[in-house]
């Protein structure tokens, strides 16, 4: 059995810890993160404006929320406020941080940096972890960088210019109801900014799953903050107790963690507004930002007709429940 010269190892391993910062960013994933930041720029613009054709509903006592003019009737509310469980919502008009629910992490100096300790929690931006992951994987962002010094960070810095046919063409959709009332260039204008809109989510969700496999991001296992860096902070914000905050505890998060997709019930062409309780077995879910596309003229895709059940039967009405109850007793008569 040889011997390690334990004082040679521990020299290397010092040695190939300062030149890690040498082998980041890689310079292969850089193109990728680039990608992901246009991504999410289109899908901001997207879903701005195709929720001013579809409307959207949340309920305002719970994180529920519906795509359609009609919320749906499934008893799912458990709000503590209300003090009851398994009602009906109560909807209100949703916004666009409803479907695209910000997720933020801090702003590294320096992606080899010390732990933040929670005396320096002030010192530091808070910004989206998705752009802080592209920041790490090398993605240059000048109006960041430009305005870095003035602790803020600007949503406006990503944005994409779409044509001024398409925007004066969305808003005409809102002075009619009824989509057979629309004009056929009309809806292909509206389908094809659904279809880049659904594209671009797409997008920077394989764009960011291909990122988290070498840049690591970590999540709190009881509450939903997220730090993008090989070791999480010690801020004392962790909201598993009530009324003391304590230090989080981190494991390896996974893409839903920080770009959640917010399943919603999908409607189907075989069902009628509003989907009630009784057929909740029979309806399925997608992803809000899927829903809102596929119901603005996009196709759905592939991997997603299983969970949204396209090809599944519609819930049986009072009347088809009728006549299966005379046919059982006509069948099987009482003695």
């Amino acid at each position: 059995m040889s011997k390690v010269d334990w004082r040679k190892l521990q020299s290397l391993i010092l040695d190939r810890i300062k030149q890690q910062p040498k082998d980041y960013p890689v310079k292969n994933l850089i193109p990728v993160a680039d990608e992901v930041l246009n991504a999410r720029a289109v899908l901001i613009e997207g879903v701005s404006k195709l929720l001013k054709v579809v409307p959207l509903k949340a309920c305002r006592w719970c994180p529920e929320i519906h795509v359609g003019h009609i919320g749906h009737r499934i008893r799912t509310c458990r709000s503590y406020e209300r003090g009851a469980k398994n009602v009906e919502h109560e909807w209100m008009e949703g916004s666009i941080n409803d479907i695209l629910i910000p997720v933020e992490s801090f702003h590294l100096r320096n992606r080899f940096q010390t732990v933040i300790e929670h005396d320096e929690m002030l010192e530091y931006d808070r910004i989206p972890a998705i752009i802080e992951l592209c920041i790490q994987a090398g993605a240059e962002i000048p109006e960041y960088l430009a305005k870095k010094t003035d602790n803020s960070f600007s949503e406006n810095a990503l944005t994409y210019n779409f044509s001024d046919n398409t925007r004066d063409k969305v808003r005409q959709v809102l002075v009619n109801e009824e989509r057979s009332q629309f004009s056929s260039p009309l809806l292909e204008e509206l389908s094809d900014l659904a279809r880049r809109t659904l594209y671009a989510w797409e997008t920077m969700r394989l764009g960011a799953q291909r990122l988290m496999h070498v840049y690591p991001v970590k999540v709190c296992q009881f509450c939903p903050e997220v730090h993008v860096g090989p070791i999480g902070h010690k801020v004392q914000r962790c909201s598993l107790y009530k009324k003391v905050l304590k230090e989080h505890k981190w494991k390896h998060a996974n893409l839903d963690d920080l770009i959640p997709p917010r399943n919603v019930w999908h409607l189907r062409q075989q069902d009628a507004p509003p989907l009630l309780h009784k057929g909740r077995g029979y309806y399925g879910h997608a992803p809000a930002v899927v829903e809102l596309c596929v119901q603005a003229g996009s196709g759905i895709p592939k991997k997603y007709i299983c969970m949204m059940k396209i090809y599944g039967l519609r819930p049986p009405s009072n009347y088809l429940c009728f006549l299966c109850f005379v046919f059982l007793l006509c069948a099987y008569p009482v003695v």
